[in-house]
């Protein structure tokens, strides 16, 4: 991305895009902001729309595993723009409260899930790689065999919310 081609394709001259963006990392952080916006807006209606086909809070982790990976499938430019880091940038607080709402979200399902709080950051951190491993995989063409990918994609999802499901504290009930 340059900010020729962002200019040419708003049909704007270069120098125009100076009044609405401090550059081309402006230009970035703003697309990075709306990405993780979008993908937020993506983890909520999975949750949402699983909860209201069934109380399990499994299906509902289940559901967003398969949003996100759907969501990077149809567009893999915006997913890759969620993987930048803007971590103690000055000029990306925006960017980062958009951030730490998506992990909200994704925090809020591994606890009902049963996972204990003091595993979430863990179970947040299990969920984003074992996902983005699998799409990142998939994207560059890295899965060749035959075998279904859908299968496969199934398969690392049950591990893992069962994985995370079984490190439930005794006694306390899912919800």
């Amino acid at each position: 991305m340059t900010l020729a081609a962002v200019a040419a394709r708003a049909g704007v001259a270069v120098p125009s895009l100076y009044k609405h963006v401090d550059g081309l990392p402006g230009v970035r952080r703003e697309v990075t902001l709306r990405c993780v916006a979008e993908l937020d807006a993506v983890v909520a209606a999975a949750a949402d729309a699983a909860s209201d086909a069934d109380d399990d809070p499994r299906g509902r982790l289940r559901a967003v595993a398969h949003a996100l990976r759907a969501w990077a499938h149809a567009r893999p430019g915006r997913y890759q723009a969620v993987q930048d880091d803007w971590r103690g940038h000055p000029d990306a607080a925006a960017l980062q409260a958009a951030a730490a709402t998506l992990l909200g979200h994704l925090s809020a399902l591994v606890a009902a899930v049963g996972v204990p709080p003091r595993r979430h950051v863990d179970a947040v951190r299990a969920v984003r790689a074992a996902v983005h491993g699998f799409v990142a995989l998939e994207l560059a063409g890295g899965f060749g065999l035959a075998d279904d990918v859908d299968v496969s994609f199934d398969f690392l999802v049950d591990g893992l919310v069962g994985g995370l499901a079984a490190t439930a504290d005794p006694g306390v009930e899912p919800g």
